[in-house]
């Protein structure tokens, strides 16, 4: 029988597939002998009596060779605007010898491009240890270096001038694509032309690159759809929903066909009889869609999609795919704490730290999958060396998470923001007058449905505001209303984290840390499990989301 043992190899752990009889195990390194120390179910623990036989030139700490195959190379990136894509590229400039990095920019003309590369990237706080290591040389470097190329990921050749498309196809290695709208509930048309559309442009256009070493795609983890038990690093195929895998042999949803939804999509838009109805009945589409195969909302259903269409139509080209859960800010570098926009938990963060979220639409024992976003570039940039060296043409998954290697239970979560915002308040950004008005920030109350949750919320939030008082003013029964509105918003629109059933097994991500160097781990560091949450969170995250969101002048991280 196949299962899956926690084994331990100091410093790391992680996670083998054996195929285990009379006490010897055959995994992909070899033959090995095992004793059991203990048996539980699937999840058995062993002791290897003796060292795994690993990969010629990782033991002598010749590691991945992230640097020699970075050297030279031509990266080309779309999103290199984005949240991920700007963290990628600053490490990327910083801590390789890369050749040159071309980012698709949609602006109007050349130097509409570099005026925003220029305000987004150069000079930003994000690139000051770029520009402390460049010096007086860094604007040059940048220049030889960072090429803006005008541009629109949604058209053939994908917008590019003539001169540009020749170019990229004449130079470029690697392409990485980061480019999505990340709107959980965004209309349903928007979504397809952007999540869709692109990656199916981009990889035609990829094959026609001369030079082309690697196709990389970040994706999210939640493409896995509505699932439960652990959900392995496998590709998606063209037509399967949630329940098309190993443990159904017959599903109760429908075969996706992505033709059929832009047609569905494009029908429906030209029976709107405004703007307004557009928009609401386009992003009404999308979830009973998403509801309908599977998925949580038309975000996870598009970005599923995506992946579909890479792997059917990537023909010989090796395609590397990097499935990040919640992807919250730096921990480490370039700058700790660092996060651009109000995002995944972060609206819940900061409603609780206001005091106006009693409630929470979750099991505590479930496990918060967050990931700091540095360590998803590092491990993007280590699976693009290996891969790109390999030169195999097969598709390999990665699951950036930490719910198998290092879970964080949504109760310690909250426990650690009532422990920070009780003691350190949030307020506001011009008076530095504290936001919350109540006495005290009060520990949150779990629900696992929606009415319950519901019920509690408007009464903990009138009681907390006087809003449901005879003698309250018209002003304070409005803002209650506008916040029991917003956490119940809130709350169903992350439902789907809060009672999620799955961990993401992050097998191929921990080999990646198993092969590399020391030299390579303390460089391009991949190590969940040395996280430590609750410094995490209330060190670095918290601070660095009152800092470089709210503009709290009163925090350092």
């Amino acid at each position: 029988e196949l299962n899956n043992f926690s084994c331990e190899k100091s410093p790391v752990r992680f996670l083998v597939n054996v195929e285990k009889k009379n006490n010897i195990a055959r995994t992909r390194f070899g033959q090995i002998n095992i004793k059991t120390k203990a048996a539980n179910n699937n999840n058995d623990h062993i002791a290897i009596s003796k060292k795994l036989e690993v990969p010629q030139g990782i033991e002598s700490g010749k590691g991945i060779g992230i640097l020699k195959f970075f050297e030279g190379k031509n990266i080309f990136v779309t999103g290199g605007t984005g949240l991920l894509g700007k963290v990628l590229v600053e490490k990327i400039l910083r801590s390789t010898p890369v050749g040159k990095i071309y980012v698709l920019v949609k602006a109007d003309d050349q130097e509409a491009a570099v005026d925003r590369i220029t305000k987004e990237l150069i000079n930003s706080e994000l690139f000051r240890c770029l520009k402390e290591k460049h010096g007086k040389y860094y604007q040059a470097y940048i220049k030889e270096t960072l090429i803006p190329i005008v541009g629109n990921i949604c058209e053939p050749n994908l917008g590019m001038d003539s001169d540009s498309t020749h170019a990229i196809m004449e130079d470029v290695n690697v392409i990485i694509e980061s480019a999505a709208i990340t709107t959980l509930n965004e209309r349903y048309d928007v979504l397809l032309e952007a999540n869709v559309n692109s990656p199916q442009q981009l990889m035609r256009f990829a094959k026609t690159c001369k030079n082309l070493e690697l196709f990389v795609h970040i994706s999210t983890a939640y493409v896995n759809g509505e699932r439960e038990g652990i959900i392995l690093e496998k590709p998606l195929i063209m037509g399967e929903n949630r329940r098309n895998d190993d443990t159904c042999n017959t599903s109760p949803f429908p075969r996706l066909d992505i033709t059929d939804e832009v047609n569905l999509s494009v029908s429906r838009k030209q029976m709107a009889s405004s703007n307004y109805d557009l928009t609401r009945d386009m992003k009404s589409l999308g979830m009973e869609r998403a509801n309908l195969y599977g998925w949580y909302n038309t975000y996870h259903l598009t970005k599923a999609m995506a992946e579909m269409v890479i792997n059917e139509t990537r023909g010989d080209i090796p395609v590397v795919i990097i499935r990040p859960t919640v992807i919250e800010s730096c921990c480490k570098e370039p700058i700790p704490g660092w996060i651009q926009g109000n995002r995944m938990f972060d609206p819940i963060i900061v409603s609780y730290g206001k005091g106006q979220l009693p409630a929470f639409l979750g099991k505590p024992d479930s496990p918060m999958d967050a990931i700091p976003l540095d360590i998803v570039v590092n491990g993007t940039i280590a699976a693009i060396a290996k891969h790109g060296y390999m030169q195999k043409p097969e598709l390999n998954v990665y699951h950036m998470s930490s719910s198998v290697t290092n879970p964080l239970r949504y109760s310690e979560f909250f426990e650690y923001l009532y422990e920070y915002f009780s003691s350190e308040p949030l307020v506001e950004s011009e008076t530095l007058i504290r936001v919350n008005y109540y006495d005290d920030i009060e520990k949150i109350k779990y629900f696992d449905n929606f009415n319950d949750f519901s019920k509690y919320t408007r009464e903990e939030i009138s009681r907390r505001g006087g809003g449901e008082n005879a003698v309250a003013t018209k002003k304070a029964q409005t803002q209650c209303r506008a916040k029991i509105i917003y956490a119940e918003h809130l709350c169903k629109m992350y439902e789907f984290l809060g009672l999620f059933k799955a961990r993401f097994h992050a097998g191929n991500t921990q080999k990646l840390l198993y092969e590399m160097s020391k030299e390579e781990v303390d460089n391009f560091d991949i190590d969940v499990s040395k996280i430590e949450w609750r410094k995490y969170f209330q060190e670095v995250h918290i601070p660095g989301l009152r800092k470089h969101v709210l503009n709290d002048r009163s925090i350092s991280v």
